[in-house]
């Protein structure tokens, strides 16, 4: 069974998140104390190949203690998804 993967969209807010992070040098170690999760699930998130993200709570989080705006972490413009033809 395959896992689900993330979408362009969700890997495109997960990228500017880690931008971010790296750019105000927080470890993952960091920002996981700060969200009360694990190290390894930020690694996870962190990986396209694996479906695990962060939630509105976790953006909103992370805007917060980064001195930004959770829309900061959205792309500039909207993504298409390559599954929006089979969607009802």
């Amino acid at each position: 069974m395959d896992m689900p993967k993330k979408t362009k969209f969700e890997i495109a807010v997960i990228d500017k998140v880690r931008a971010l992070r790296i750019q105000k040098k927080f470890s993952q170690e960091y920002i996981a104390g700060l969200l009360g999760l694990t190290t390894s699930f930020i690694s996870q998130i962190e990986s396209p190949n694996i479906p695990s993200k962060y939630n509105l709570n976790h953006l909103n989080r992370l805007a917060y203690e980064l001195g930004c705006s959770p829309k900061d972490f959205m792309p500039d413009n909207p993504i298409p998804s390559e599954n929006w033809e089979n969607e009802d």
